[in-house]
């Protein structure tokens, strides 16, 4: 039986495990990625394992977040990175340089290889034919400590592209047609293989927008077949040498096929406040905008930009509107400016960001109070934008510029001009000199370690019962940022303590609090979820800072796949309900109780929970691998790795 572009990849790296969709299955991991909001926590994980050094082909630590230096967290963390990657090998991509995914596309990722990345939209390198992953920053140290990366062999979705996009209708336009079809949630275990001939003739920049943005499914990774289109980007990267073909056979099979025909879509927008909330820019109703933000992992390439700046050459913002420029990456950045688009940019009153991830993670440039902001990121979750009663809509780069001429939402097909085709440079203008490459002689350099960087919390072992007070209930699709919010609050990401005082303060600004006296009076606290939680980033922060303040399980109706993953990995149980109406059975405050837990988790076994307030008893499952299972009865990933460097 022929095989799709997924099997091929996973088969020749696996290493652990069955390939059957469904099991759970461990790969061997070539190259790993973390950006400065995450990698810290990944690097004083990695440092607690007591590796001399990073056993990956590559390994890459990027500064693109945090890079608001207001106080001396991020700058001390920033050298923290440095130190840390000298030491143990790892290339440093200096703040400045851009988003970790726009540059990890150009200068390193390479068809057929595996990579995870302790950010959720890692998937981006599946426009070059990797096996693209986001994963929390744990199970990321542990890649480089040369361990395997587990997953659930996923089910491959085949989404077939024919036809060829019309005028003023891009790739974003395209992911958020996908999201209007299998929206956030319902797809963990699965791999969109894109194929079909209007694939083919998708650029690679315009191939990462798709990938990217599927993050927002919930899939595990999005990719595309390694062909002509990718040769010609890596052509232009200087990197032909690393291309590789890489197609379907003939005969592969999938789980499903579905179709969509790309001369028929139309200009698209995901309306406040989740990204699979679609409609059309034609249905938007000409409503006023206060705010564009052009840029993101998502729609930051050079191709973007140039179309946005053909666009608005020999025009000026409208009044009302605050337009926010924010390139992918140094690169784009210079050859913007050595083509002269960045001028035209300029003169139409773009004001210039860091190419970084500023706007998108809500660290920088929050819209004002009730306003309008549209945005060519891929999440618009309440609060993200920093701003908690701004409605964020998602955008191609078209429909912006749109709306920065305008003043309002405009469907850019009206805008009575033709459009503008940009060719891919047959060369990029390259410089790395702000990469710094691990030099051997420095290997036993001292860390930098600034007054906000403590060592990762340590959880116990599960107790043999669970007696808890259920400190807070929430609705379907909470997502990390509902759980620990971003933006300004990331600077305190290696300070666990610090950072804990935050968690759920958005929803509930006692929760913290809570948490910690009801630990302190020996009593464990869990909350109780609805579907979807976890959906977003990566941030392990969400499991970490809830374990700190004394967390011992989550009862949802269903989990995201890196946030369960991360739930394990710091010993905080995830139970789904057998009933989904027992959700609606239990109230905050309520006391609940696990009898015999390790005992029935050790067995696979389903768990009875008694709620002691209300008198009532309901059953949860706990679908938990062998593997997984050792983990949380240990009470956490990191106390494996103790265990095994103490043995």
């Amino acid at each position: 039986m022929g095989k799709n572009i997924v099997e091929k990849i996973l088969a020749q790296h696996l290493i652990a495990g069955l390939f059957a969709p469904g099991e759970e299955i461990g790969i061997s991991i070539d190259q790993t990625l973390t950006q400065d909001a995450t990698g810290t926590m990944a690097y004083l994980q990695l440092e607690a394992m007591g590796v001399p050094k990073v056993k990956t082909d590559l390994s890459v630590s990027y500064i693109d977040h945090n890079t608001i230096q207001i106080g001396f967290e991020n700058a001390d963390d920033h050298r923290y990175l440095q130190s840390i990657a000298q030491k143990f090998g790892i290339v440093l991509s200096r703040a400045g340089n851009g988003i970790c995914h726009q540059v990890h596309l150009e200068r390193f990722g390479r068809p057929g290889k595996t990579l995870i990345g302790s950010d959720s939209h890692t998937p981006t390198c599946g426009a070059l034919g990797m096996i693209a992953i986001g994963a929390g920053g744990l199970d990321v140290a542990q890649a480089m400590a040369g361990e395997p990366f587990y997953l659930i062999c996923p089910k491959v979705v085949k989404i077939n592209l024919s036809g060829q996009l019309p005028a003023w209708v891009s790739a974003k336009d395209i992911i958020l047609k996908v999201l209007g079809i299998f929206t956030t949630k319902g797809n963990v275990g699965t791999i969109f293989e894109y194929g079909g001939s209007g694939a083919s003739l998708l650029t690679v920049p315009e191939r990462a927008t798709i990938t990217n943005m599927g993050a927002e499914c919930g899939v595990t990774t999005s990719i595309f077949p390694s062909d002509e289109m990718t040769r010609l980007f890596l052509r232009a990267q200087q990197r032909e040498a690393d291309f590789v073909e890489l197609m379907p056979d003939p005969e592969a099979t999938y789980a499903q096929v579905v179709d969509i025909d790309l001369s028929k879509l139309t200009p698209m927008t995901a309306k406040p406040h989740s990204p699979d909330n679609i409609s059309t820019v034609e249905n938007m109703k000409d409503i006023a905008v206060d705010q564009v933000c052009l840029g993101s992992c998502t729609n930051s390439s050079y191709k973007d930009l140039v179309t946005v700046a053909k666009i608005l050459k020999g025009k000026v913002v409208h009044p009302e509107v605050s337009f926010i420029l924010a390139p992918g990456s140094r690169q784009v950045l210079e050859n913007l400016a050595h083509d002269g688009y960045l001028a035209d940019l300029i003169a139409a009153g773009a004001r210039l960001m860091e190419n970084a991830c500023g706007f998108c993670i809500g660290n920088s440039q929050s819209p004002k109070s009730g306003s309008v902001s549209l945005r060519t990121s891929n999440r618009n979750f309440p609060g993200r934008s920093g701003t908690m009663d701004a409605d964020v809509y998602l955008v191609s780069p078209e429909t912006a510029a749109a709306a920065v001429i305008t003043g309002h939402f405009t469907d850019p097909r009206n805008l009575g001009m033709a459009y503008p085709r940009v060719e891919i440079p047959e060369k990029f203008l390259l410089d790395d000199s702000m990469v710094i490459w691990p030099d051997n002689a420095n290997r036993n350099m001292e860390v930098y370690r600034g007054p906000n960087i403590g060592a990762p919390p340590k959880n116990t072992a599960l107790p043999a019962a669970i007696h808890a007070q259920v400190t807070i209930k929430v609705g379907d699709k909470i997502t990390t940022d509902h759980i620990i919010p971003a933006g300004a609050r990331m600077k305190y990401r290696s300070n666990i303590p610090k950072y804990s005082e935050f968690v759920f303060e958005n929803i509930d600004s006692n929760f913290a609090k809570n948490a910690l006296k009801i630990k302190a009076a020996g009593t464990q606290n869990i909350i109780v979820a609805g579907l979807s939680y976890g959906q977003g980033s990566s941030r392990e922060h969400a499991a970490v800072c809830p374990m700190y303040l004394g967390v011992r399980a989550v009862i949802a109706k269903s989990f995201e796949r890196i946030h369960t993953a991360n739930l394990i990995n710091f010993g905080i149980l995830p139970l789904i309900f057998c009933q989904e109406s027992d959700y609606d059975k239990i109230e905050q405050g309520d006391i609940l109780e696990i009898a015999e837990v390790r005992k029935l988790i050790a067995a696979g076994s389903a768990l009875l929970v008694q709620n002691k307030t209300k008198k009532h008893s309901f059953s949860v499952t706990c679908n938990l691998s062998a593997r997984q299972k050792q983990i949380v009865l240990a009470g956490g990933a990191l106390n494996i790795n103790r265990l095994k460097t103490d043995g």
